[in-house]
């Protein structure tokens, strides 16, 4: 289930060359295309909060609650969450890493990254361990594809930095062993729940904080059989393309990929794209005609 992203250039080309407006190209295309998807996806939430405080309906097609939980269902997943040092990284569904190895040298701090790119590195969740044991966060950074360590490592010493490419988006909840739910706390809470013997986190009832996108599960005898079921970020949205004889962007099925929202959103990706469109090629026009198709959308989805 997904919209053809080559329909939808081909629609929104031919409105704008309607009347010889001009061109979006297809790396205008492709920026502005992940800008609508990304927003359309972050619209879900605020619009079904605002949905569950109206009188639902018992409609089986026109009930909007339900149409928006199954918009966001398209994103629903579950993984297994990485334990590092004193925490649980949250889980990533594609399961692909990029790891690379770097012989440390006790005269020298900062390594220059040469497998995994800036792009990957700033898209992705970085583990940096030295011999076999991980870093804290406060003992490394990467940053313009170079590793910065806060201490000299060991001549010869074995480095190994692992980029988890990230499409996680919104925490649900988070698993024990595959059977027990463990429940959230806050730190606060925490410091209560530790004042009796009776209340203390232990195996069977275990709780966890979340804080800067880091589960700390407790008790913290738990260091492994952590998974999570989350919300994931809808992929970027790519019009593929080769260069034909006159110059021309001949569309290539190969390495592109399509709108991941629900068939439904068409429309109204069509209308933001043109907006958008509309700023790139200048042309007050369409950015005023397109404005005025999402506002028009937007009272209708939520009156």
């Amino acid at each position: 289930m997904a919209i053809n992203i080559d329909t939808v250039y081909k629609t929104v080309l031919l409105i704008i060359n309607k009347e010889q407006r001009g061109n979006m190209t297809p790396d205008e295309f492709n920026k502005v295309a992940a800008q609508v998807q990304l927003e359309i996806f972050e619209s879900y939430f605020d619009d079904l909060n605002q949905q569950l405080r109206i009188p639902d309906n018992d409609s089986e097609y026109a009930d909007r609650i339900k149409t928006l939980k199954e918009k966001i269902s398209l994103f629903q997943t579950d993984g297994v969450c990485q334990y590092i040092d004193s925490y649980f990284n949250p889980p990533t569904s594609s399961g692909i890493s990029f790891s690379e190895a770097i012989v440390g040298v006790s005269t020298i701090r900062q390594y220059p990254l040469q497998t995994i790119t800036q792009a990957e590195a700033a898209d992705s969740l970085i583990t940096v361990s030295i011999n076999g044991s991980f870093l804290s966060d406060e003992d490394w950074e990467v940053s313009g594809g170079i590793l910065t360590l806060t201490a000299f490592p060991l001549d010869n010493a074995n480095i190994v930095v692992t980029a988890y490419p990230s499409d996680f988006y919104k925490l649900g909840t988070v698993i024990y062993n595959y059977e027990k739910e463990v429940q959230q706390v806050q730190p606060h809470e925490l410091l209560e729940l530790n004042l009796s013997p009776l209340t203390k986190p232990t195996t069977y009832f275990p709780v966890y904080k979340y804080i800067s996108n880091k589960i700390y599960v407790y008790p913290q005898t738990i260091i492994n059989n952590i998974s999570a079921t989350y919300l994931r970020k809808p992929l970027n949205p790519i019009w593929n393309f080769s260069l034909g004889t006159q110059n021309e962007y001949i569309y290539n099925k190969n390495n592109s990929i399509d709108f991941e929202l629900h068939p439904s959103e068409q429309i109204s990706l069509i209308s933001k794209i043109l907006l958008y469109a509309g700023i790139v090629i200048k042309d007050p026009q369409i950015v005023q005609v397109a404005a005025q198709q999402v506002q028009a959308e937007n009272i209708n989805s939520k009156s």
